[in-house]
């Protein structure tokens, strides 16, 4: 619980170091920004004492020195938003292959104590579409998010190899972007469904608050292992 408090607490930590590296335009916080990151990925494993990941952790150590004195900090920083974003299109994305149950209906079935062959047709048919539709408005926003990364300037991807890009955002409109509108869309998206869905399937939930709840007490080992190996038909 500790580990999972941590990495919280650095999530949330993350876009605020961001967004305050690019305005100010400061590699150190930039660099600060990655450091985060991969604290967030390496974090249960360092507390497990795993040697690879003490191992990683130490190589990092004079990578990210040397970063916070480059020119070219930001680059890495622009790709976070993109690689993230897309790594849970993907997550979504793989439960809709055949044989597998699509994620969200995982989580209702879990909700409802119940398994996700034991849904009813209509919910089971609902939450398959409602996966598809996570998997394509991020897949969606990781694309834009690339795109933007790209025609940044004056430090993008392309102006930072000479290349003037067609159409071009400044830095500040990017960070924005990256570190508050993809939460405020996703989050938009989030509550937007749950709206529907009551509306949809009434009598599930008493209240926003009380599906947050059922939501948080399916507890950390529920979405650990919720986003790794997708469960097969019937499980």
């Amino acid at each position: 619980m500790p580990a999972l408090l941590a990495r919280l607490l650095l999530a949330l930590a993350y876009p605020w170091i961001a967004h305050a590296a690019t305005a100010r335009g400061s590699a150190p916080l930039a660099t600060i920004a990655l450091a985060d990151i991969a604290l967030i990925v390496l974090l249960p494993a360092l507390l497990a004492r795993r040697i690879g990941a003490w191992l990683l952790a130490i190589a990092l150590v004079p990578l990210l020195l040397r970063l916070a004195h480059s020119p070219h900090a930001q680059l890495p920083l622009l790709l976070v938003p993109v690689a993230f974003i897309a790594m849970v299109a993907w997550a979504f994305g793989r439960t809709l292959r055949t044989g597998r149950v699509p994620l969200i209906t995982r989580i209702v079935s879990a909700l409802d104590g119940t398994t996700p062959a034991l849904l009813a047709p209509e919910l089971r048919t609902y939450t398959r579409k409602l996966t598809a539709t996570w998997a394509g408005m991020l897949a969606l926003l990781a694309l834009v998010n690339l795109v933007l990364a790209l025609i940044a300037v004056p430090d993008g991807w392309l102006a930072s190899f000479g290349i003037a890009p067609p159409l071009s955002v400044t830095e500040s409109q990017w960070s924005w972007f990256a570190n508050v509108c993809n939460y405020g869309l996703l989050g938009g998206l989030f509550i937007g469904e749950y709206l529907l869905r009551k509306r949809r399937f009434p009598g599930r939930y008493a209240s926003f608050a009380d599906f947050l709840r059922r939501m948080a007490a399916l507890g950390p080992v529920f979405w650990r292992d919720l986003l790794r190996e997708p469960a097969a038909r019937g499980e």
